[in-house]
């Protein structure tokens, strides 16, 4: 922080997770540096944001699955550090709760957005007594982590328990099946941040530091299906 405060910096962009970093945010702040924070969950008062609407995507995931018939949804959450993650998990909390089906802690594991922590997150569900027939993972690695543990555990997917994931990254189509998950425009949200900062450095919008939100798409792939009665 010290360092880009000291140096000859005069704009910046910040992704994950420097968008969530407050003590990143407050020096740029008092050292007068323009800044716009990408992909936040929260976006701070005092700075421009370019984002995705996280919530709501997750909403209208879990608003797919629970219209796919299930209705035992597992969830893996994000980062606990990254105020997205917290945001998919409240879109998931609403569906569910929209549609009259009760929140089950047991169906809900701590994730930290890496493969590993995927694996674990699945086993842990998927260990449970009455577990889910689906599984919402809060990024794509994790949701390709739970596809691993299923076929482990000798579950088709989706024949026996469907997955889905966020992002749309590669990994969403290198695996098999190819992931359900919501797509991202990372690409865009890079450029417009970009756009941002260099309108802010010309003076062309002032101080705006009005948010940015850019649509997602929920792209339906094999790892999704209905709910099996047998």
């Amino acid at each position: 922080v010290d360092h880009l405060v000291r140096g000859r910096i005069d704009g910046v962009v910040l992704p994950p997770p420097l968008c969530d970093h407050e003590a990143m945010i407050d020096a740029l702040r008092e050292a007068g540096i323009p800044a716009v924070v990408v992909a936040t969950g929260h976006a701070p008062a005092s700075l421009a944001a370019v984002s995705i609407d996280d919530r709501g995507a997750a909403y209208e995931m879990t608003r797919h699955l629970i219209g796919l018939g299930h209705n035992r949804i597992g969830f893996i959450k994000g980062h606990p550090n990254l105020s997205a993650s917290e945001e998919r998990y409240q879109g998931y909390i609403r569906a569910l709760s929209e549609a009259g089906i009760a929140l089950d802690d047991a169906l809900v594991e701590q994730g930290f957005f890496t493969y590993r922590s995927g694996l674990d997150a699945a086993e842990h569900i998927l260990a449970r007594d009455n577990p889910p027939t689906a599984i919402f993972a809060s990024n794509d690695d994790m949701a390709a982590a739970t596809v691993a543990i299923a076929h482990r555990n000798g579950l088709d997917v989706p024949g026996d328990l469907t997955v889905c994931g966020f992002d749309d990254t590669s990994l969403a189509t290198t695996i098999w099946p190819e992931l359900t998950t919501i797509r991202q425009p990372r690409a865009a949200l890079g450029r417009v941040a970009a756009e941002r900062l260099l309108s802010r450095l010309r003076g062309e919008d002032g101080q705006a530091v009005d948010d940015t939100i850019l649509p997602v798409e929920l792209v339906i792939r094999g790892s999704t299906a209905p709910v099996s009665r047998g």
